[in-house]
């Protein structure tokens, strides 16, 4: 791939990917994380003098306009951290959006409308995909987050473009990705949770030879007991995916780590009656929302002597304040790792989120845009919007 800072930006249309997906209430952007993850790309193309036109996509409107979902707040907030105008158009594509781009001056940014009003943009229509490339000389993507989704303004775009390019943001993503599989400083530490092992088995089948430990926990964790005979109560189950972790933990169980003790409730609720149990007596009509204080402490020992350490997803409901605890420990625990020169990488919306909420995010060495992308990176499959940039 070439780098964006092999290519000519001077006084050129630079149509950039972004990953503007952020969440909106009541018209107010409440999180800009991902706004602000674009800048170094932004700030160098207008620096270079680049014409920038800006696309993305937000929500799931499943092909048709919905006006809860319209970038234009992002548009407003784009322009008050840069200082500078950002021109809104209320469509991706047309004639009126072509001129307006042919009319550009040096330095300019445009943020098109939402590119899921089109139910194109998914089907990775070439006729919609042919549109957006009239209104670049300079193709960029940096959204990371859609690398793994072959859509239009990701992967059909980039076949009406010479040039092309990863953002800065890209580059970083795969850089501290790839080191994951390829060159991990040892011990290098997995840790695994979340509610589903939906998308996370050839996660686990991929690492499994590369790593030294793999922890568990999360909901996803009580289907791993249930393969191992354990009563889970009302606990979260994939009961279809039962045998397929019998057959992880038989074939590198000692490498997978399971919890010793659960903080069980009687109901899904912050204020539920909370107890501590063995991992192998959850009670009838109890669910598990936490790994317990003995789990935490053996990941806790085993993850200090980590050199590299990889966590996606929660070890409890870190919503609920009284099933937070662990959550927050393992956070705590990896910015201690952080501080000591081990490399931590976060990927996954809900673990993002738990870090912020903790105030640990700052502490970590790379936090990844890319939940649903990082897994099918680490996964070993090849990424549609990562290949689609190849020279």
């Amino acid at each position: 791939m070439k780098s964006l800072r092999d290519i000519e930006l001077k006084n050129r249309r630079v149509l950039m990917r972004v990953d503007f997906n952020v969440p909106i209430k009541e018209g107010k952007i409440t999180d800009d994380t991902r706004i602000r993850a674009a800048l170094p790309s932004i700030n160098y193309i207008l620096e270079y003098n680049g014409k920038l036109i800006l696309i993305s996509h937000l929500g799931r409107p499943e092909g048709t306009v919905v006006p809860s979902m319209s970038l234009k707040p992002v548009a407003q907030k784009l322009s008050e951290i840069l200082g500078k105008p950002v021109k809104f158009m209320p469509e991706s594509i047309g004639r009126e959006i072509e001129d307006t781009s042919k009319s550009m001056n040096e330095g300019n940014v445009i943020l098109l409308e939402n590119t899921r009003f089109h139910p194109e943009e998914k089907k990775n229509d070439e006729s919609y995909a042919k549109e957006l490339a009239k209104l670049g000389d300079v193709y960029v993507n940096d959204a990371f987050g859609t690398a793994h989704r072959a859509h239009a303004s990701v992967e059909g775009i980039t076949h009406y473009f010479k040039e092309k390019a990863p953002g800065f943001l890209m580059e970083k993503e795969l850089e501290h990705l790839s080191k994951l599989l390829e060159s991990p400083k040892k011990p290098f530490i997995t840790l695994l949770g979340g509610a589903k092992i939906s998308g996370k088995i050839d996660v686990i089948e991929n690492l499994l030879p590369k790593v030294d430990r793999i922890l568990l926990g999360g909901g996803m964790v009580f289907t791993f007991l249930k393969a191992n005979g354990y009563e889970i109560g009302s606990s979260l189950l994939e009961e279809d995916k039962i045998s397929l972790a019998k057959e992880l933990l038989e074939k590198r169980g000692e490498k997978i780590i399971l919890p010793v003790d659960i903080v069980i409730g009687n109901k899904f609720d912050n204020n539920a009656e909370r107890k501590e149990v063995a991992a192998e007596s959850i009670p009838p009509d109890w669910m598990g929302l936490d790994i317990g204080p003995k789990t935490g402490e053996k990941y806790a020992n085993i993850i200090k002597d980590a050199k590299t350490i990889f966590w996606n997803g929660p070890m409890g409901v870190f919503e609920f304040e009284n099933f937070a605890c662990s959550t927050k420990a393992i956070a705590r625990q990896l910015s201690e790792q952080t501080k000591k020169g081990a490399i931590t990488v976060i990927g996954g919306g809900d673990t993002i989120a738990a870090v912020h909420k903790f105030g640990y995010s700052d502490n970590m060495t790379h936090i990844s845009t890319g939940g649903g992308a990082a897994l099918e990176f680490l996964a070993g499959r090849e990424l549609p919007g990562i290949e689609a940039l190849k020279v």
